[in-house]
């Protein structure tokens, strides 16, 4: 290695750094080629002092001289604790230089959404669902982007930004391959937490392969000493040079500035005086050098690393309580001792103060020199001094998370204030953090289970488990009374049913019910009681269960919305049972208000949830009352990506959505929904009852389309195997299974698992057309045992007729006339085509008309299914169709028949 130096208008710490200065200029022009070229991330990793603030000043310099747009933020040490502190200063320049309108122009629908967390808009009124908001920023960005291309990103020290950023650049480096933006991350290899670690491997994941930075090799060192000094620097001189610092070239270049401060000689007589001046440049040598300043140096140098951010002479001076024309003369003081500088201008974000430290090191060593309790009481003095600037408990709550408990009842409050702010933008794990530090104060007794209360509603959105815990822990203690406690009981029920804990959510209300007397909220919980149980696939006591929902509901007139919610649970627990579709539809139109949902009870309410408006609605859909329910399913997507509700609700609403698909008989959009919700399923956390509900329906639709290969493969790689969740499963998860072990030839276990399926019903859910065991078993059991397959298509047929809908029937006669031949065949063939003609279903509509043409042995008939097969994306039913019609309509087996 030569002792060349880099360019003139580098900085001495670009020493060494070709290759990747030729990978940052490869970078940039792949971005420039053109509007459609794909984005692509660096990241940078390497010990403090490396050079990689250098490296990205340089990525600016590059950018810039070819005509980039250069956004930059960083993190900071004692600011990890501000949500979206980091990616604020990266979009808030560029949206505060637009005009309102533009600004809302820019961001559509998503301004409401991630405005609040840029800070550039009031929150609303609803929890602000964190994935909406992150994808909120995403979409920021892209929109951005496409304005000020070729856009380049750069973040520094990541490995101090904040959670809440970090989860926005991890899902954002995913999306590069669509978006035309470079990404440039520099990390320290250590100093982030375990969450803050995992999510910076993640965004590295992402990465062209991560470059660690290496140290200065001898030959560089010397070359910058005698840049630096001269070039009568001689050699031993240069060797102790690199042999103090190691090759850090933040230490090299401070080194340096001592040996000119100091006018020493570069020359092997004075090689021994380097190791003390490198310990004055650092660490207690650095602390000594800012006790040499003067008390008040010290004083105002300590308030700025106590501020960390935002760091302005006028907040300082308050903070060190001294006089303004005192704490300038401080201020040049430290920027003369290479401590403090100014501000940037050129590169300044929104919220950046009039100055910031020479390098994170330096601040990091005059944070850590305070003595603790000054830190602590400094702190406690920042909080007020924040909140009397008008920055809201939200800025001053990182500061009291400093703070020692000390039973003050107005931390508590401020503490509460900020988790609310904090909830409202969208960061629930901030709020989290400050609801906790207001139980170590501790609250007072009246207060505590209501800061429990907050703590499990603040987790809801992201984790039932942590829920239940805090929830379970304020119903324990006196505090929680009246509508209150009747909602953090619902609450609690609503987090055990979504951690999988059917059974602990109904004793949860039972016991809560059974201390109170009749009532409103006595009704609600008994409302809430039945809702779970409905969900339940294996009570042993349905028909009793059923019973006592019955008698409520006979008492209901639909006057508020316990009484509607439980019309509604009516209506679901009479279709699951296959009784009269009428009466289903009966309960169901009496729980609306004018044929719409009642205030109160829309898709993004809380007080019910969305357990009952699914129940609603998938009780039309198999009543077939797909109107409806399409409608229903359409308002739950639409008010959730309206609202930004990005993750576990919007999933299921596609999943609903691709239901109404599936039932209609538009397969392939029915399998583009599915996929759809478990991308989104699969940031909230596999395991759930989503995730089943999903993979079954999407199994079920690649089974209709003739993909079983497919099914099969979705069904491995989720999970969709015993054992079943605790809540019900609509179709029924085991004859879906068993449907897909016909499929793919495991005819034994497929049988195996419709008999378990029709165990299973024997408790009470009968609906043919829900629970799909007694078809699929009795075609698989025609020819070996056509008795017991006789006996299973008459038990579908009186079920059917029992539930009464065209296509509970059609799939009856549909059923019946496979196991039979001949004109018997034909005429129940040509029963089961009128009723699914009449029914919305148009895949099975498809699967009737083919079957009777081929019976029928009539073209006419198999090109009309064939047609039906082809709009419906039935690619399987197609084959079979075309097969039949080349083959001159031979007759088929009957366990070839879907």
């Amino acid at each position: 290695m030569t002792e060349e130096r880099p360019g003139a208008a580098a900085s001495p710490s670009l020493w060494e750094r070709e290759v990747e200065l030729a990978a940052i200029e490869e970078a940039i022009d792949a971005l420039r080629e053109d509007r459609a070229s794909r984005g692509s991330l660096l990241v940078f990793k390497g010990e403090a002092g490396i050079g990689k603030t250098a490296l990205l000043a340089e990525v600016r310099r590059l950018a810039e001289e070819r005509g980039c747009t250069v956004w930059s933020a960083r993190g900071g040490e004692t600011v990890t604790s501000v949500p979206f502190n980091v990616v604020r200063q990266l979009l808030q320049p560029a949206l505060l230089s637009l005009m309102p309108d533009e600004t809302r122009e820019y961001l559509g629908d998503w301004y409401d959404i991630a405005g609040p967390a840029l800070g550039i808009a009031v929150p609303g009124d609803r929890l602000a669902d964190p994935q909406g908001v992150c994808d909120g920023l995403i979409a920021a960005v892209s929109r951005l982007a496409r304005r000020d291309w070729p856009l380049v990103l750069l973040i520094d020290d990541a490995h101090w930004a904040d959670q809440e950023t970090l989860h926005w650049l991890a899902a954002f480096a995913e999306r590069l391959g669509e978006l035309s933006v470079l990404v440039v991350v520099a990390r320290r290899a250590a100093d982030a937490t375990k969450e803050r670690a995992g999510l910076l491997d993640a965004v590295a994941a992402t990465a062209r392969p991560t470059t660690t930075l290496s140290a200065l090799t001898p030959e560089a060192t010397a070359g910058l000493t005698r840049a630096t000094l001269g070039e009568h620097a001689d050699a031993p001189f240069c060797r102790e040079v690199w042999a103090v610092t190691g090759g850090n070239p933040y230490e090299t270049v401070e080194l340096l500035a001592k040996v000119q401060d100091s006018q020493l000689e570069p020359v092997e007589s004075s090689a021994a005086e380097l190791r003390a001046l490198n310990r004055s440049a650092r660490g207690r040598g650095l602390v000594a050098r800012l006790e040499g300043l003067g008390i008040e140096a010290t004083r105002f140098a300590w308030a700025a690393a106590i501020l960390g951010t935002g760091i302005t002479v006028e907040l300082v001076a308050t903070l060190a309580t001294m006089r303004p024309e005192k704490a300038m003369r401080c201020a040049h003081l430290l920027s003369a001792a290479r401590i403090l500088t100014e501000t940037d201008r050129a590169t300044r974000q929104v919220g950046d103060g009039d100055l910031e430290f020479v390098h994170p090191l330096i601040a990091t060593a005059v944070y850590n020199a305070i003595p603790p309790a000054t830190r602590t009481a400094m702190h406690g003095v920042a909080a007020e001094v924040v909140t009397a600037s008008g920055l809201g408990a939200a800025a001053a709550s990182r500061h009291l998370l400093k703070v020692h408990p000390d039973d003050d009842p107005e931390v508590v409050e401020q503490m509460r204030e900020a988790a609310r702010e904090h909830l409202a933008i969208g960061a629930p794990d901030a709020a989290c953090r400050c609801l906790e530090r207001a139980l170590l104060e501790p609250p007072a007794p009246g207060v505590h289970a209501q800061v429990l209360y907050e703590l499990g509603c603040a987790t809801l959105l992201t984790s039932p488990a942590t829920t239940i815990d805090y929830l379970q822990s304020a119903l324990a203690m006196p505090g929680l009374v009246g509508g209150t406690r009747v909602d953090a009981v619902v609450r609690l029920s609503q987090a055990l049913l979504h951690n999988d804990q059917l059974e602990d959510a109904v004793r949860t209300v039972d016991a809560e019910a059974a201390r109170l007397g009749p009532g409103p909220a006595h009704l609600r919980l008994r409302a809430v009681h039945h809702m779970w149980q409905g969900l339940n696939p294996g009570e042993e006591h349905l028909p009793g269960r059923s019973e006592e929902l019955a008698a409520l509901a006979a008492t209901c007139t639909g006057r508020n919305n316990s009484e509607r919610v439980l019309l509604i649970l009516r209506g679901f627990d009479l279709m699951t049972r296959g009784d009269n579709a009428e009466e289903v539809v009966e309960h169901c139109d009496r729980a609306l208000v004018d044929g719409r949902l009642a205030p109160g009870l829309g898709w993004t309410d809380t007080e019910w949830g969305i357990e009952p408006l699914l129940m609603l609605a998938t009780a039309y859909a198999y009543a077939d009352r797909l109107d409806q329910a399409e409608s229903l399913y359409t308002q739950a997507l639409c008010a959730y990506e309206s609202a930004g509700w990005s993750g576990g609700h919007l999933a299921l609403a596609h999943a609903y959505v691709g239901l109404g698909h599936r039932r209609r008989g538009r397969l392939k959009d029915a399998e583009a929904s599915l996929r759809e919700s478990l991308r989104i399923a699969e940031r909230v956390g596999r395991g759930l009852p989503l995730y089943w509900s999903t993979t079954c329906n999407l199994v079920e639709t690649l089974l209709a389309r003739g993909h079983a290969d497919e099914a099969r493969e979705i069904a491995e790689r989720y999970g969709f195997a015993p054992p079943y969740p605790s809540t019900i499963v609509l179709p029924d998860a085991r004859s879906v299974r068993g449907r897909l072990l016909l499929a793919t030839g495991r005819r034994d276990e497929g049988i195996n698992e419709l008999e378990a399926a029709e165990k299973a019903a024997a408790r009470g859910h009968h609906n043919p057309v829900t629970a799909l065991w007694g078809s699929d078993l009795a075609r698989a059991l025609a020819h070996e045992d056509p008795r017991r397959a006789a006996e299973l298509a008459l038990a579908v047929r009186r079920r059917a007729e029992r539930f009464g809908t065209d296509t509970a029937l059609g799939e009856a006669l549909r059923l019946a006339a496979a196991l039979e031949t001949g004109q018997r065949a034909t005429a129940l063939y040509a029963r089961a085509v009128t009723h699914l003609e009449a029914s919305p279903c148009a895949y099975e509509h498809a699967t009737a008309r083919v079957e009777y043409g081929i019976a029928l042995r009539s073209a006419a008939e198999l090109h009309k299914g064939l047609t039906l097969a082809r709009s419906c994306g039935a690619d399987g039913l197609v084959d079979r169709a075309q097969r039949a019609l080349d083959e001159g309509l031979g007759q088929t087996r009957v366990d070839d028949r879907t």
